[in-house]
This record gives C-alpha cells, sequence and structure tokens, in this order.
C-alpha cells in the first residue's frame, strides 16, 4: 500500500515512524516532511492547505491512504476533497473539524449533547466581551475562536489583564483574526489529562492515557506553548476514570456526531480537568495531539495502517487494538525564546551519538549545506520507554545532555506533578 502523510512536524514523524512498521506499507509519502520522515519515505515540497496541489499528487501517484495530521488542511475540508476524487483519507470532514476550528461551536456542541464543560460565554464586540468579564472570577480563560497555533488560549488573573488581552485579540488583531470572535470560559481547577480516540464515526476506541506540559517553565509558570513534553501513561489518571469517560463523555459525544450528521473519521483528542473522579472538556481537537502523539504510538502494538484504514471504510469495530505495557516519556527540546521570537539555522549537534533505544523524532528542523539546523520553536522530540516512568525520564534526560544547539531550552519537570 501507498501511503501520504500530511505534515511536518514531530507529530507527523511519529505517524509515519509507526506506519513504516507496518508490513502492507510499501511506499511511504510525506507533503512536505522533514528531515526526520526523509529518512522512512519520500518528502515532496508543498504546502499543506493547498488541496488541490495534494489531490493532484493523490491521484498521479494512487495513494491508497492519506493520514492528514494537522488542523488546518481539516478545517479546509482536505479530508472533504481526498474523498471526492475517490481516494481513502484518515480525518473529519470539514464540517466535523469545525469542533476544533470553532471554539464557540465547539462548546455549543457541548452543551448541546450534555457533555460536560466550563461556564462560558462567546462575544463577537470588544465593548461587551469587557462588560462580560464582570460576570466571572478570575482566574478567567479567554479563548479566540478560530485557530491560532496554539497561542489562542489565556489563562488572566484579573481585569486589567483580560481587557488588555481582549484588545490584542479582538481590536488590534494579534492573532490574524482567530481573535475577531472569543470565548470567556469559566478557569477549571483540578488536573489536565489529554484522551485520544480513535473514531470511524461509528465505534470509539480510546487509547493509552498521556499527560502533556503545556507551559514553557518548570512549575508549570510561563505562556502555554504546543506543548514541552508528555508521559504516557498518565499517572495522575485516578483509578475507575475509564467507565465515567465513557458514560460522561465518550457516549454523547458519539451521539452528537450522529445527531449533528458529522463525518467523523480520525482521531478525537479531547482535553479534559478532572477533579473528584469528575472529568470536564475543556476542548476538542480533530487530530493526534502534539506531542502527545509521540508518546502515545510508542505503545501501540498492533499495526496502525491496518487501524486507520478501518476508520476510513467505517470498519473500527473489526479490528484490535492491542498497547504495551511500557512506560513512555518524551521531552522536547526547543529553541531559546520560544514560544515567543527565536533563531532559526542553528546547527544540531551529536544527534548522531543518542543511544539506539532512544527515538528523536523532528519537530522543527531543516538541512542547510548538508547540516541539521533548527527550523522551529520546538526543535526534537526525545522519547524513551521504560518499565516505569522514572527508567523512562532518566533516558530522556540523559540523551538531553548529548543533544546540543545554541540556545537549546527544556523543562526539568516532565512527569512530576
Amino acid at each position: 500500500m501507498k501511503v501520504l502523510v500530511i505534515g511536518s512536524g514531530g507529530r507527523e514523524h511519529a505517524i509515519a515512524y509507526k506506519l513504516k512498521q507496518s508490513p502492507k506499507v510499501t511506499e511511504l509519502y510525506a507533503i512536505p516532511g522533514n528531515p526526520g520522515i526523509a529518512s522512512l519515505g519520500t518528502c515532496v515540497p508543498g504546502s499543506v492547505e493547498d488541496n488541490k496541489f495534494i489531490v493532484d499528487f493523490i491521484q498521479k501517484n494512487q495513494i491508497d491512504l492519506t493520514v492528514i495530521g494537522p488542523e488546518v488542511p481539516l478545517c479546509n475540508g482536505l479530508a472533504d476533497d481526498i474523498e471526492k476524487a475517490g481516494y481513502k483519507a484518515f480525518g473529519p470532514q470539514k464540517k466535523a473539524a469545525t469542533l476544533e476550528g470553532s471554539k464557540a461551536f465547539s462548546k455549543d456542541f457541548m452543551v448541546r449533547h450534555h457533555i460536560p464543560t466550563a461556564k462560558y460565554v462567546e462575544v463577537t464586540d470588544f465593548e461587551k466581551a469587557c462588560k462580560e468579564v464582570d460576570h466571572f472570577d478570575f482566574p478567567l480563560v479567554i479563548k479566540a475562536d478560530g485557530l491560532a497555533a496554539g497561542k489562542g488560549v489565556v489563562i488572566v488573573e484579573n481585569k486589567e489583564d483580560a481587557i488588555s488581552t481582549l484588545k490584542d485579540m479582538m481590536v488590534d488583531g494579534a492573532l490574524d483574526g482567530a481573535g475577531s470572535k472569543v470565548v470567556l470560559e469559566e478557569f477549571l481547577t483540578g488536573f489536565e489529562c489529554s484522551l485520544l480516540c480513535f473514531t470511524d464515526g461509528k465505534t470509539i476506541v480510546p487509547m493509552v492515557s498521556a499527560k502533556d506540559h503545556k507551559q514553557i517553565f518548570d512549575g508549570n509558570k510561563g505562556p502555554n506553548t504546543g506543548g514541552m513534553g508528555t508521559v504516557s501513561p498518565n499517572p495522575f489518571l485516578p483509578e475507575g476514570m475509564d467507565e465515567v469517560l465513557k458514560k460522561d463523555i465518550l457516549d454523547p459525544f458519539m451521539q452528537g456526531l450522529k445527531d449533528d450528521q458529522m463525518d467523523y473519521r480520525g482521531v478525537v483528542f479531547i482535553g479534559l480537568m478532572i477533579e473528584n473522579n469528575q472529568a470536564k472538556v475543556l476542548e476538542f481537537n480533530v487530530r493526534f495531539g502534539d506531542p502527545e502523539t509521540q508518546s502515545i504510538l510508542l505503545r501501540l502494538e498492533s499495526d496502525l495502517y491496518e487501524i486507520m484504514d478501518a476508520c476510513a471504510t467505517y470498519t473500527l469495530d473489526q479490528v484490535e487494538v492491542k498497547w504495551s505495557d511500557d512506560h513512555v516519556a518524551c521531552l522536547v527540546l526547543a529553541s531559546g525564546g520560544y514560544p515567543g521570537k527565536y533563531d532559526k539555522g542553528i546547527e544540531i549537534k551529536n544527534i548522531d551519538k543518542v543511544s539506539e533505544d532512544i527515538v528523536v523524532f523532528h519537530a522543527g528542523t531543516a538541512l542547510k549545506d548538508g547540516k541539521l539546523v533548527t527550523n522551529g520553536g520546538r526543535v526534537l522530540n526525545v522519547c524513551a520507554r521504560g518499565a516505569n516512568l522514572q527508567e523512562a525520564l532518566a533516558k530522556v534526560y540523559e540523551t538531553a545532555t548529548i543533544i546540543t544547539f545554541d540556545g537549546m531550552y527544556y523543562r526539568h519537570d516532565i512527569g512530576l506533578r
């Protein structure tokens, strides 16, 4: 089978890595891919937002399955266009992708289908938004309605910061229009948990749990990032939560897809806040999380191609999804200055000296004059398995002392409470 992966980050490298292990996959392509993916298959220059180019490539090369990594092409209807051309796609269609594309749409979906979530209000006018702030306690969560590359959620501690954030989003256009509509949301306490599931729209299969660390600095300080590291399983998940999540979240979610006639074949990523053995949904993402995917897929023992093909063909109930009992840690090595301004083009050294039992996924790299250099905020994802969490963490942190590039930064408390 010929498989095409859409995207260029660590998530897509992890997906390609697992797909390459399938005996059914004979040719692997990526648009645009990255230097890490290039060691597994053929990278093709092109934009993930150019639906016509991608569909033409699929037709010309007779691709059997296209796996769409990022949210933007899904929200742009890439899965719809691939299906219209007569080919298979792993990823929800445009209407369902709006669950991530619009925070307001997503919150309305949760309320209508009785999925537990935080109290909220959506606003499109700056002056009204400022008045609505008075109806919430602090801290307060402010979310840009549209896609904002992981930078559209801000937690503010007082009214002055709330007004400033709203002005940045709604008046100054700091998020390229994503904040013209905002959602003001009650701040939930507890601990965050990432729940990823495979689904074909009829059957839903939860993956093993993971814990992400969003903020840039140790101790969960500083601005949010795309994620600075993950561990799987989530060490803080209470016993017996599986049945609670099925009854309160997954069952009404699947019924909501049916009621709203959403064609959802792919991954649903559910961000949860858990307190006192009760869960509330923070957000829906319509694709694999990053860097949750990197730790979760290293525990997958089943054939990823078979699972994805089953999702695309409404036959997920016919596939067994098996997981390893190993613990996996994923540590993000980031550029100095991220998530703010940072330099690119800095040489990455000693990646070839890493132990064989370590998996390094490329997240923001490029080749320049034959050398591997930085090309993003999150540069590399260092992943390791262990019989327990301590063993996995020891391996990734030892590796972080071997790989070097100027300005390299990482958190030292991944997997800790």
